[in-house]
């Protein structure tokens, strides 16, 4: 079983949303790098629940789009590195 079959139709679209917000924190300096996956998880939250309602539900696919836009990005950085 694939982890994306966890993640409702609805929610996917918050996915490269949150990858696009990734990249703008992390050209900001304002930001550390630590801080980008927090910052990033109340978007996703909040994504989520304006999608879906404010439920268990919601919370739960808030957190599976964070992880799966911040574990591919990983991903990505991992397989470019020498």
């Amino acid at each position: 079983m694939e982890f994306l079959d966890f993640i409702l139709e609805h929610a996917l679209v918050l996915i490269p949303v949150l990858n696009v917000l990734g990249l703008i924190f992390k050209k900001t300096e304002k930001i550390p790098d630590k801080w980008i996956p927090l910052i990033l998880l109340g978007f996703g939250l909040a994504g989520a629940f304006a999608i879906l309602g404010f439920s268990a539900d919601a919370a739960v696919q808030g957190v599976l789009v964070t992880g799966v836009a911040v574990y591919g990005n990983q991903v990505v950085k991992q397989l470019k590195a020498k």
